[in-house]
């Protein structure tokens, strides 16, 4: 994979893409909104690759929408806006469903649509210098696209705050609110994410897969007749399937499964 905004490295089963257009905060437009989509697709599809890190290089982790690119859109028809906007719909679309679980590594400022970039991961982890910013307000704007992951990481009352008044909140609000999952020291993040990272490794593969799924699935659904034969359904399935008999087996008899790397 050639790109000219990312780096897509991999080790170990996990891949990492980094943004890496620091000399704009990591920030957007219509390549790297493509690049991120083609990235995500070819990673997901890839079967040694069993957990994704999502970075960013430089100061930033992404400072949302590239300048250049709003400019461009200023000029746009409200069918180019429209286009324009399903791409970036469509590429956060592209990270939520992705296959592999992906973890968020946040050690810059995140703003806009940055914010939205991570709240479609399965797993964040902040430094703690880290500050959010849903920034859309001061400009005039709303964060449509990125308000399906945004309102389910952070809940309801805290984007219905966040939304309208643009305030920076930093790492340790993130956390309180439920937006990042651990804040860790700037020297601890690395050490922090590889280990996240190797936990997601050493499980089944099809087990992972199939636990975002069910979370992303029946998360907000009422409890009735109908959650209860899907949820039985799902885990006849996984007790059937090579991957679950293999973990039972080697349970019972104390071995390590086949797919834990050695």
């Amino acid at each position: 994979m050639n790109f000219t905004t990312l780096t897509v490295t991999a080790a170990h089963h996990v891949a990492t893409i980094t943004l890496n257009r620091p000399d704009v905060r990591n920030a957007f437009n219509e390549t790297v909104i493509a690049e991120l989509t083609g990235a995500f697709r070819a990673l997901g599809d890839t079967p040694e690759v069993r957990a994704i890190v999502l970075a960013g290089n430089g100061p930033a982790f992404c400072a949302g929408a590239d300048l250049n690119w709003m400019k461009k859109m200023a000029g746009y028809s409200d069918d180019e806006n429209r286009a324009d906007a399903l791409t970036l719909a469509q590429m956060l679309h592209t990270i939520w469903v992705c296959p592999k679980p992906v973890i968020a590594r946040i050690h810059g400022d995140t703003y806009a649509g940055g914010v939205g970039l991570v709240a479609a991961c399965d797993i964040a982890v902040a430094a703690e210098p880290v500050s959010f910013c849903l920034s859309e307000a001061r400009l005039g704007l709303l964060p449509a696209t990125i308000s399906p992951y945004v309102i389910r990481a952070m809940g309801e009352q805290a984007a219905r705050r966040y939304f309208i008044t643009a305030e920076r909140f930093d790492a340790a609000e993130a956390l309180r609110i439920g937006f990042v999952h651990e804040v860790v020291p700037v020297s601890g993040l690395d050490a922090r994410v590889a280990e996240i990272a190797a936990a997601l490794v050493a499980n089944s593969p099809n087990a992972v897969r199939e636990s975002k799924r069910l979370v992303q699935e029946v998360a907000g659904r009422a409890i009735d007749n109908d959650l209860l034969a899907d949820t039985a359904n799902r885990i006849a399935a996984i007790r059937s399937s090579s991957e679950g008999r293999e973990g039972v087996r080697a349970f019972l008899e104390k071995r390590t499964p086949s797919w834990r790397p050695q």
